[in-house]
């Protein structure tokens, strides 16, 4: 669901860049003045996790469609809110910026539909008041399926509105909608799935992790090193590996683009804004659409080697920026905090 530039004007795409770069600050302050420090090392492996997992690209049956992992409400569920909408901004910068993965000037558009829709609305509002403060697998199932359904979908409208109120591509908004919102659906629900399976796992492993299981569970037995090196294994793995097998479909932004206009590939304009951004996004990007920059004969293994490298790159890049900017913030936090 990554918006591309050639959807949006730059006054819409700067209207979000101003409304995700000011929640991007409050959640600063937020985590700097109550950060749980048990939760600084799984800032970097669950960021680094949601990138590789967003590159597996899941078919979606009977539509020639497919969807990824979002990823916002599995960040707001383990690490709270405000930690997620940090994690999942620097995700989608490294996308953008080095991977060519959504525009530039679409990047304030993507932080909020994909991260402060799930963190702030589908997380508070629905997750945890159905997960309730002693969940149990099946509330936790329930839970997190709903509450991904409801942040793709009000993500999916957002895409519509966003795209209306900027006026420069042919995309009518009612027929725009009603492809947008039945394929998110079903890719809502399958990230509802997953979100569970990981949060069941997670919730075993170490209950306390979870802020809805604080007090309801005891400290797990299963030392928090093991569940982090599992985080970091399976993102080896999703990235290295299982993103040979990611879906060839258009995935569900795209496959209502082709479904309105015939096309799933919208012109992009080459002066003004867009142009420029292009060009500097052309210039930054290590790693063209996950794969290596075009030469001219590149075989299938070549195209594997390619997306292997990309997500074992991005997935070590967002690491590390995750972990820095969470470290960053505790210092500053000890810092700020007044002598006893």
């Amino acid at each position: 669901m990554h918006m591309a530039d050639a959807l949006l004007s730059p006054a819409v795409g700067g209207t979000a860049w101003a409304v995700s770069a000011g929640t991007i600050a409050w959640c600063s302050r937020k985590v700097r003045q109550g950060l749980d420090e048990r939760k600084v090392p799984l800032i970097g492996v669950l960021g680094a996790f949601v990138f590789a997992a967003q590159m597996i690209n899941f078919t979606i049956p009977a539509t020639g469609s497919s969807g990824h992992l979002g990823g916002g409400l599995l960040l707001a569920i383990l690490l709270g809110p405000y930690a997620a909408l940090l994690a999942i901004a620097s995700v989608l910068f490294i996308q953008a910026l080095f991977f060519a993965d959504g525009g530039l000037l679409a990047l304030g558009c993507n932080i909020v539909n994909l991260g402060i829709f799930p963190a702030f609305i589908a997380y508070p509002l629905i997750y945890k008041p159905i997960a309730g403060k002693v969940p149990t697998r099946t509330t936790l199932t329930v839970a997190s399926i709903l509450a991904a359904v409801a942040g793709l979908q009000l993500g999916a409208f957002a895409v519509v509105l966003e795209t209306a109120a900027s006026g420069i591509s042919a995309l009518p908004f009612g027929a725009f909608v009603a492809l947008m919102q039945p394929i998110h659906l079903g890719i809502g629900l399958v990230e509802g799935m997953v979100t569970a399976a990981v949060v069941a796992f997670v919730w075993q492993a170490r209950p306390e992790i979870l802020q809805s299981a604080r007090d309801a569970r005891p400290i797990g037995a299963v030392p928090l090193r093991s569940v982090l090196a599992v985080f970091l294994v399976a993102t080896l793995l999703t990235g290295g590996f299982f993103v040979w097998f990611a879906s060839e479909h258009p995935d569900g932004l795209e496959w209502a683009i082709a479904g309105v206009t015939g096309s799933a590939e919208l012109p992009e304009a080459d002066r003004g804004v867009h142009g420029l951004l292009a060009s500097l996004q052309e210039q930054l990007a290590l790693l063209p659409d996950y794969s290596l920059p075009a030469k001219g004969g590149d075989g299938e293994d070549g195209g594997k080697f390619g997306a292997s490298l990309s997500g074992v790159v991005g997935g070590l890049i967002t690491l590390a920026l995750c972990a820095v900017v969470g470290l960053l913030l505790k210092r500053r936090g000890r810092k700020s905090c007044p002598p006893h």
